[in-house]
């Protein structure tokens, strides 16, 4: 079972994409969009939430993308969930039945539940992603983009 949406689980994913891959130059969407099989439109507002949670910085121009905005070891994947849950609402929408017994006792429960999850995910950092992920896409060249 999966607890994390698609999203969530796509945004961790980009982020370690892009520590991976932004040396020397930014990632574009595009190439990022490539690597997962998603069309690019689909990443880019994911792409702007995490840039306005300080997680990655954008880059523009020519050669322009995405790049992390701090070191590896001091962004979280528990980080990277807030803002992914934060940019759909996710984290704020209330519980679906309304009841005395989902407020509480079954909501309570399971806000104790989330916030167990999102503390393990607090302990893992994007750089002990990126050393378990070291190899798997280094072999995938990116082909250059002309594109103006």
């Amino acid at each position: 079972m999966i607890l994390l949406s698609r999203r969530s689980l796509l945004a961790i994913a980009a982020v370690v994409d892009i520590a991976l891959h932004a040396r020397p130059t930014p990632v574009a969407a595009k190439h990022l969009a490539q690597r997962h099989n998603l069309p690019p439109r689909h990443l880019e507002t994911m792409l702007q939430a995490l840039v306005r949670a300080g997680i990655l910085k954008g880059v523009r121009g020519p050669r322009g993308g995405y790049e992390i905005a701090r070191e590896r070891r001091r962004i979280t994947a528990g980080d990277i969930v807030r803002a992914a849950m934060a940019s759909t609402g996710e984290d704020s929408m209330p519980p679906i039945p309304e009841s005395k017994l989902v407020d509480e006792v079954i909501g309570p429960t399971v806000k104790r539940a989330g916030d167990a999850f999102l503390r393990e995910l607090d302990g893992v950092t994007v750089d002990d992603l990126c050393r378990q992920a070291d190899g798997i896409y280094r072999e995938m060249p990116v082909t250059a983009d002309f594109t103006i």
